[in-house]
C-alpha cells in the first residue's frame, strides 16, 4: 500500500528547511508552506533528511541477533568459518525465518529501507534459509524491500547436489545468482563459474560473487569473471563483493582489472573490514565504478560485531579509506544510499519529486556529521508510511 504524508520543516541533504509532500507513496512536491488538507502531518523539527539507507550486502538467514550472546566459534581461515557455521546450523538452533525477521526489524529501526541478502544454499541447510527469508520478505513487505541472492557458502562443486539446489532456489524466488571464491573454495574456477553464469544466463538474472581471494589468486578469479561478463554480454549485471584483491598495493596488478571493470560496468560491494586490504573507494568512484556497501554478517558465527546500522557502516567505510573532508565523508554515505540503489537497480530512488518516498530524518547538521555521529533515527518512512519513530520500529520482530 502507498501512503500520503506531509513532512514539514526538514532539510534534504542538509539544505534549507522545506516541506515534503508525499502522495501515493511518492514525493509529490518540495517547498515551504505546502498545504494538503486531510493528509497526515509530521513536523521534522529541522531534521536532516536523507534517502532510505541501502544495505547491499548482508546475511539475514544466519544472524544470531536476539539469541543472547554466544561465544564466537570460528577459526582464523574462511574454511574454518564455513565448517563452524555448518556445525552450528546442523544443531537446528538457527531458525532462518525468525532470525531474518529479527535482523530485518533491527535494520529498519536504523533507517534501512532496502536490503540485498545472501542466503545460504548448501548440503546442510538445503533450501531452509531461502524458505525462511522468503517468509520474512512477505511478512514485512510493507516496511522493507528485500532482494535475495542464492549463495553457495560451502561451495558448489565440492558439495554434491548444491548446483541443483541453486537452480531450485532461482525457481523459488531468488533474484540474484551468488558465487564464492572460485579457486580457494571449489578449487575449480572454470567449473564454479560455469554453474554461476550458466544459471544467470538460464534465468536472466544478475550475479553477485563473494571474492575474498587476495593478490594474484584473486586477480586471476576476477579476470575469469570479467571474461565471462564480456563473452555473455552481461555488462552492468555483475557485482563483486569484497574484492580484496583490488586493495593490493601492486598497481600493475590492480589497474588493468579496474579498467576492465569500468568498461564492463562491474560493481563492487564493500564492507570495509579492518583486517583485509580493500578497494580504494575514491579511486573506484573516479573511474565510474559503482560501489555499494553492506554490514556483511551481523552477530553471526563469522562475526560477533555489528548493529545493522548503515550510517555506522558509512563511518567504517570512511575510516577505512581515511576520509576526513566533508565531501569525502559524503562519498562514504553515497555507498550506503545512492551507490547501493545503483547496484540494486532501484528505480526512482532518492529525494526528488516523483521518486519513491523512502527517507530517514536525523538530528545532524550535514550528511558528513551524520556519518561521523550516526545519531538516532527520528523518523523512518517507507513509501510514505512511517515505519520507525524515535529509534523504534513500528513493526514487531518475533
Amino acid at each position: 500500500m502507498h501512503h500520503d504524508l506531509l513532512l514539514r520543516n526538514v532539510r534534504p541533504m542538509g539544505g534549507p528547511a522545506t516541506d515534503l509532500l508525499i502522495r501515493g507513496g511518492r514525493f509529490a512536491a518540495f517547498g515551504p508552506g505546502q498545504e494538503a488538507p486531510g493528509v497526515p502531518v509530521e513536523d521534522g523539527g529541522g531534521a536532516l533528511a536523507i534517502p532510505g539507507l541501502v544495505e547491499a550486502h548482508t546475511h539475514l538467514d544466519k544472524s544470531l541477533w536476539g539469541m543472547g550472546w554466544l561465544p564466537h566459534p570460528a577459526g582464523p581461515s574462511i574454511l574454518d568459518k564455513i565448517e563452524a557455521e555448518r556445525a552450528l546450523r546442523a544443531t537446528g538452533a538457527i531458525d532462518p525465518a525468525r532470525q531474518s525477521a529479527r535482523l530485518l526489524v533491527q535494520a529498519l529501526r536504523m533507517g534501512t529501507t532496502h536490503i540485498r541478502t545472501h542466503v545460504d544454499v548448501d548440503d546442510v541447510a538445503g533450501l531452509d534459509g531461502l524458505q525462511g527469508v522468503l517468509a520474512t520478505r512477505a511478512a514485512y513487505a510493507e516496511a522493507m524491500d528485500v532482494e535475495i541472492v542464492a549463495f553457495p557458502q560451502s561451495g558448489i562443486l565440492t558439495r554434491p547436489g548444491v548446483a541443483a539446489l541453486m537452480e531450485e532456489a532461482m525457481r523459488m524466488g531468488a533474484e540474484v545468482v551468488g558465487g564464492l571464491d572460485p579457486c580457494a573454495i571449489d578449487r575449480d574456477p572454470k567449473g564454479h563459474l560455469d554453474v554461476v553464469f550458466g544459471l544467470a544466463e538460464r534465468f536472466g538474472r544478475p550475479v553477485d560473487i563473494h571474492l575474498h581471494e587476495g593478490g594474484t589468486m584473486g586477480a586471476f578469479s576476477l579476470e575469469l569473471i570479467l571474461e565471462r561478463t564480456r563473452a555473455l554480454g552481461m555488462k552492468g549485471q555483475i557485482t563483486v563483493s569484497h574484492a580484496f584483491c583490488l586493495g593490493d598495493p601492486d598497481a600493475a596488478l590492480v589497474n588493468p582489472l579496474l579498467a576492465a571493470m569500468a568498461e564492463l560496468d562491474v560493481a563492487v560491494a564493500t564492507t570495509a573490514p579492518a583486517s583485509r586490504p580493500v578497494p580504494a573507494l575514491a579511486k573506484l568512484r573516479a573511474l565510474g565504478i559503482r560501489v555499494c556497501a553492506g554490514s556483511d554478517g551481523v552477530r553471526d558465527s563469522w562475526n560477533p560485531y555489528g548493529t545493522a546500522d548503515m550510517l555506522e557502516r558509512a563511518m567504517l567505510v570512511g575510516l577505512r579509506n581515511n576520509f576526513r573532508r566533508d565531501e569525502e565523508m559524503e562519498m562514504a554515505l553515497h555507498a550506503c544510499t545512492h551507490g547501493g540503489a545503483s547496484v540494486l537497480r532501484l528505480d526512482d530512488y532518492g529525494l526528488a519529486p516523483g521518486h519513491i518516498a523512502d527517507l530517514v530524518l536525523l538530528g545532524a547538521e550535514t550528511p558528513a556529521e551524520a556519518v561521523a555521529a550516526h545519531p538516532p533515527r527520528r523518523l523512518v518512512v517507507k513509501r510514505g508510511r512511517v515505519v520507525a519513530r524515535k529509534g523504534e520500529a513500528l513493526v514487531e520482530a518475533p
